[in-house]
């Protein structure tokens, strides 16, 4: 199967600023200069079928010289394995050293980058393997554009302030240099693919020995994306599988494809009746295309046609087709197959072997999606539409807490049902955390005690065996408030980012590229608490930093055409300050609790409360024109952010 590629780049004519001839070694020793001692070997590669290999010992090189055609800045990773410590992986432009990692002893591929490498026209980068104490192999170069933002966090906890800086460089690592021509459908069984093509923007989301990005992990991605100010590959990418939720496919998109943004990566596709699909990705892009907007203000996600079909299609044929297995009275409910992957499944959660028509991450991800259509459809000018969807979104959310979740708490609280009717509680990762992550879930005992059963299966006998699996809870405890226990698992991701993934030919977790990119997300809208909304110059914080955290600080957040830095001094204190722009925003700046006063630049002025999602806010809006820092404080006496029923 072939798609019409996203017209970013009007189908690639473009030719990459710059290139590294033969990245993965596959045509020997073309384009590099290899000294004594070195070669290329076939014994063990990383990908496909060749290396460089460096013996051990002094004085050993292997090298490319680039010329940059325009100016640029740009990451140069490599995927290197080694006998022995102190090789060293290096960049030098026009003869001086740029910048350069010492290598430890590593018989498993990692892969190391060195980052930000600004170059002018015409300026030669060298790109050099060293020898150290023990033989050094290396394969897989990459280039990757810097960034557009390069926001910088600063705290009185310095492991988030390393952590962050770890995750910036890394998720930057896997965003692709448009223009480039690179294998299309490699996988573990296809080292080599099945050809070349040029890729378009895109960045790695799904498995690093696996030449493509998935649906469900470009979902999960999107926001740290958007911390870095990668609009344009969140854009093709997402409109990349809007075009292929066709009638033949049932309104499903596919489930992974090749970086070209147009072919489906052929391990996961077969024909249109027989590819992996999984109930809850349609809804997940849906709702992630409505983050975009507000993060971008890029009026394209409201114009171009294939995505407004496809947001349209995912919360209406889709729903009518794949709904019919369970009655649920007048609300409808997609459902999968309670077959394999190929065949349609209800959850995220493949590993469980359970004949799901219904799933609690699907319902949860349903619900979403319909509340993203109506914030677009309003955005768009059609006022009966959003109206419409937002009636959706209440009647399914009131139908999953009086009657699809069952009458029990905790454990016995439903989380599915069976092709054949019968309902399911306990564990079900996904399909158990996704529920109070989606917010279909009422705030209230209820939800408290499920998160509180979330986190003791998480952190005992349930524990998912893969990182990735990981990386919701962050955003799951967040959701709901819960600061300290959102990041004990940001730290429980982020140190073991060193240990090797449970898929040892994907390399260590920390080379698993949702777990850089979701540490960016949770970082800026998490323990920041930051709500872009760029189309109505706006933004929401709320900090949410955890115990021990006195202070925590982020510059050059990109939100539209505007850079920001936010302050967070505990809980009752935030600073703004409008970096860069055209036009004021309004600061919505809202602190957990009821409490009596509110000053901005030390003014006091009436308290405003309101209570959202069941927590009550104490809150102040404020115009912050470009240039402008803006402080707003509330009195520490405050009373707490109780957690109420939905009314």
């Amino acid at each position: 199967m072939s798609l019409a590629p996203v017209s970013l780049l009007s189908a690639l004519a473009l030719v990459a600023p710059l290139t590294v001839l033969n990245p993965g070694f596959e045509q020997g020793t073309e384009g590099w200069q290899f000294g004594p001692g070195t070669g290329v070997a076939t014994n063990y590669p990383h990908g496909a079928g060749r290396l460089a290999y460096l013996d051990a010992g002094p004085g050993r090189t292997v090298a490319q010289t680039v010329t940059a055609r325009t100016a640029g800045t740009y990451d140069v990773s490599a995927w290197i394995a080694t006998g022995g410590p102190g090789g060293r992986f290096a960049v030098r432009v026009d003869g001086t050293l740029r910048a350069s990692v010492t290598l430890p002893a590593s018989v498993n591929y990692r892969r190391y980058t060195l980052s930000r490498i600004a170059l002018t026209a015409g300026q030669r980068m060298e790109i050099a393997f060293e020898s150290g104490d023990g033989w050094v192999n290396a394969d897989d170069v990459m280039l990757s554009p810097a960034s557009p933002a390069d926001p910088v966090v600063r705290s009185s906890d310095p492991k988030v302030v390393e952590m962050f800086d770890w995750a910036k460089r890394k998720a930057n690592s896997w965003v692709h240099l448009p223009g480039t021509e690179g294998p299309l459908n490699v996988d573990e069984n296809r080292t080599g693919g099945t050809g070349t093509g040029p890729y378009a923007p895109s960045y790695w989301a799904g498995y690093a020995n696996r030449s493509g990005f998935y649906a469900r992990d470009l979902a999960h991605q999107l926001s740290g994306a958007a911390v870095l100010g990668l609009g344009a590959e969140n854009r093709a990418m997402i409109t990349a599988f809007a075009a292929t939720a066709t009638p033949e496919h049932r309104f499903y998109p596919v489930w992974a494809l090749n970086f070209d943004d147009s072919t489906p990566l052929a391990i996961d596709y077969r024909n249109p009746q027989s590819f992996v699909r999984e109930v809850p990705a349609p809804f997940e892009l849906v709702q992630k295309a409505e983050e975009a907007y507000r993060w971008t203000g890029d009026r394209t996600w409201l114009d171009d046609p294939r995505l407004w079909n496809f947001y349209r299609h995912a919360t209406g044929e889709f729903v009518d087709l794949h709904d019919g297995l369970k009655d649920n009275g007048a609300v409808k409910v997609a459902e999968g197959t309670g077959s394999g992957i190929f065949q349609g499944t209800a959850s995220y959660n493949e590993q469980s072997g359970e004949p799901l028509a219904e799933a609690g991450d699907a319902i949860g991800s349903q619900y979403q999606a319909y509340r993203a259509v109506a914030a677009l459809a309003r955005a768009k000018g059609e006022g009966a539409l959003a109206a419409a969807y937002e009636r959706r979104a209440g009647d399914l959310r009131t139908y999953y807490n009086t009657v699809w979740s069952g009458p029990g708490s905790g454990a016995d609280m439903v989380r599915g049902y069976t092709t054949d009717g019968r309902a399911l509680t306990g564990w079900g990762k996904e399909n158990s955390w996704f529920v109070p992550m989606k917010r279909i879930l009422d705030p209230g005992p209820r939800r408290e005690a499920y998160l509180d059963y979330i986190d003791a299966q998480a952190s005992g006998p349930g524990r998912p065996d893969n990182i990735e699996a990981l990386t919701y809870l962050p955003d799951t405890f967040f959701t709901a408030n819960r600061n300290d226990t959102a990041w004990k698992w940001m730290n429980e991701v982020y140190d073991h980012k060193d240990e090797q993934h449970v898929n040892a030919k994907q390399g260590t977790n920390g080379d698993y590229p949702e777990v850089s990119f979701t540490l960016l997300g949770q970082t800026v809208q998490g323990l920041l608490g930051l709500t872009p909304d760029a189309p109505r110059r706006t933004l929401t914080t709320q900090p949410r930093l955890p115990s021990g955290m006195t202070w925590l600080s982020a510059a050059d957040l990109a939100v539209g055409g505007s850079r920001f830095a936010l302050r967070h001094d505990g809980t009752t204190r935030s600073t703004l300050t409008h970096t860069s722009g055209t036009a004021p925003y309004a600061w919505e700046a809202r602190f957990p609790g009821r409490h009596r006063t509110v000053t901005v630049d030390g003014v006091r002025r009436a308290a405003l409360t309101k209570t959202v999602d069941g927590v009550l806010y104490t809150y102040a809006v404020v115009p912050v024109a470009p240039g402008r820092t803006v402080t707003v404080q509330v009195d520490r006496a405050g009373t707490p952010a109780a957690v109420a029923p939905r009314p």
